[in-house]
Order: structure tokens, then sequence, then C-alpha cells
């Protein structure tokens, strides 16, 4: 597997990290038009948006540990 399909293959797994969604399957040939960096780039926003979707949990959790003491 070279390095753009392994790039690919990262994208499908974070879509399919996300719990009570769907499998998703990325036919490969719509991202291989794409160059290494816009595939990385695709990656980072993933991962930021996942950081971006467990803030609130975090700030539950800070808050019930305040209720608990």
């Amino acid at each position: 597997m070279n390095k753009k399909e392994q790039l690919i293959q990262d994208i499908q797994n974070l879509l399919n990290a996300y719990s009570g969604i769907d499998k998703t399957s990325i036919n490969p040939n719509l991202l291989e038009f794409m160059d290494e960096k816009t595939l990385v780039s695709i990656i980072d926003s993933l991962l930021y948006q996942k950081e971006d979707s467990k803030e609130p949990d975090l700030e539950w959790l800070e808050k019930f540990k305040k209720h608990e003491n």
C-alpha cells in the first residue's frame, strides 16, 4: 500500500470511529485525484472535529467531578 492509499484508508477509519454512525466506505477513486497534502488536511480536519465533539463531554465530566466532592 502506498502512502496515498494509506491516507485514504486513514480517512475512512476516522469516519468510522464515530459511534452511532453507520460504517462509511469510501471509493478510493473519489480521493485519488487529491494530493497527499490535501489528504493530510482532511485527516487534520477530521481529528479537529473529533476533539471538538469531545469538549462538551469533558466540560460535563469536570462539573460532575465538582458535584461529587
